[in-house]
């Protein structure tokens, strides 16, 4: 703790980082300015009243950064842009092009992330026509004439592209992963909500399950903190070379591979999928066809956020995410190439393709581990949940895994950084 205490107090010490720091809390503050412009029309009193009730509607306010709660100009956050990432990401493995273009370095990047922008303008408005339609049936909101509608839809997507663009100017300019720094911005500034929920319920027949809780949830992020620190050292040799009269190479080192490569994705991912469900089912409740709305009010009732087939999916969802991030993120065949253009060689395997194997073998198993805790930590919640009987606590643990990640590897880009300022200033 104290060592990540002291790279943030040295990061505002450097000014380039400081500079950084200051842009990504300037971002943040205009992201919570929008998140309180509400949309006119609704009923403020009893939309925070219904999503008092539903945990459902708890965790999708959560992945919108705390903005649906509110119904802002940016109610429906960052849901379509992460839906869209992950059409696109499946797509890479569909067509050839776009696995190609995903390799091509920087320029393939931006035009992955230009194509996933196309794809989030309808998503995010699909999403508005269907939270539009959830709260007409509660009877938050009113009918709309056509050129309401049409505003409210426009205003919506409008506020989706904008947080979009805050997020990419956080990863540009900023520190850290934007996307993932608004959600987690969202999920601090709904914290004390969800913590007087807990402690208005709690009496003294609770008290001793919300003790045990937080002893679980001390456990949970000293768990999260050790997975994520956590690394498969691959001893890795470099054979001498000799130059003209110096000696070059001989030295001994290791390849670190981290038991969670993916970092928090997954579970950013996997929510966003598994809530999909729930609320498309909402909206098809609204269809005048009485067999649609039954099969409609079916996968509702099973997707419920505490229920058996919610969780079962969550936890798979998890575990394949995670495998697939890291299948992008991490690529044996070309560290192999980079090991062997160097001269480098795992002891008691042979250079090339026999080298790419064995890094896949272990990767492949390590990140069955972390697949796993990550699964097994988002689920734990509604766990607890069912034996503590306090029921905000289950939106308290999802919020946890993604702050600490987030928070994490933050730091550790913090820490890069000042790594690298280090090394320049040596060189100087």
């Amino acid at each position: 703790m104290n060592k990540y205490l002291s790279s943030i107090v040295q990061a505002f010490k450097t000014p380039e980082l400081k500079k950084k720091l200051l842009i990504t809390a300037f971002i943040f503050f205009i992201f919570r300015l929008f998140a309180h412009i509400p949309l006119p029309g609704v009923d403020l009193v009893k939309l925070r009243a219904l999503f008092s009730q539903s945990e459902f509607l708890g965790l999708l306010d959560i992945f919108s950064g705390g903005t649906l709660v509110n119904f802002s100009v940016m109610a429906i956050g960052l849901n379509p842009y992460i839906n869209a990432s992950i059409i696109l990401q499946l797509l890479t493995i569909v067509f050839p092009k776009l696995e190609e273009l995903q390799k091509e370095g920087e320029f393939g990047r931006e035009k992955i992330n230009q194509y996933t922008r196309f794809i989030t303008i309808p998503l995010a408005a699909l999403q508005s026509l269907g939270m539009y339609a959830l709260l007409r049936s509660q009877g938050i909101m009113g009918n709309l004439n056509p050129l309401q509608l049409i505003s409210l839809v426009v205003t919506m997507t409008a506020g989706t592209v904008l947080l979009m663009w805050l997020g990419e100017l956080i990863s540009e300019f900023g520190i850290g992963n934007g996307i993932s720094l608004l959600i987690f911005a969202g999920i601090v500034g709904r914290l004390p909500v969800f913590l007087g929920q807990t402690m208005m319920i709690v009496n003294e027949e609770l008290l001793m399950n919300v003790a045990i809780f937080v002893i679980v949830g001390f456990a949970v992020v000293a768990g999260i903190v050790f997975i994520n620190e956590a690394v498969r050292q691959v001893p890795v040799n470099y054979a001498k070379r000799i130059r003209g009269n110096k000696v070059y190479g001989g030295s001994s080192t290791y390849l670190p591979l981290r038991l969670n490569q993916a970092g928090v994705i997954p579970i950013i991912f996997a929510v966003s999928i598994v809530l999909l469900p729930s609320l498309l089912g909402r909206f098809v409740e609204q269809i005048p066809n009485p067999m649609i709305v039954g099969v409609a009010r079916f996968i509702v009732n099973i997707f419920k956020t505490d229920g058996f087939v919610y969780n079962f999916v969550y936890f798979l969802l998890v575990i394949g995410f995670t495998y697939f991030y890291t299948a992008i993120t991490f690529n044996p065949q070309k560290i192999s190439a980079e090991i062997q253009k160097y001269g480098g060689f795992i002891p008691g395997i042979r250079p090339g393709s026999p080298t790419a194997a064995y890094l896949n073998y272990i990767l492949t198993r390590i990140t069955l581990a972390g697949a796993l805790f990550l699964g097994g930590i988002a689920i734990m919640p509604a766990i607890v949940k069912q034996i503590s009987g306090v029921a905000s606590l289950t939106i308290g643990g999802t919020s946890i895994l993604i702050v600490v990640s987030v928070v994490l590897e933050t730091v550790k880009q913090i820490e890069s950084q000042l790594v690298m300022r280090s090394y320049d200033g040596f060189l100087k």
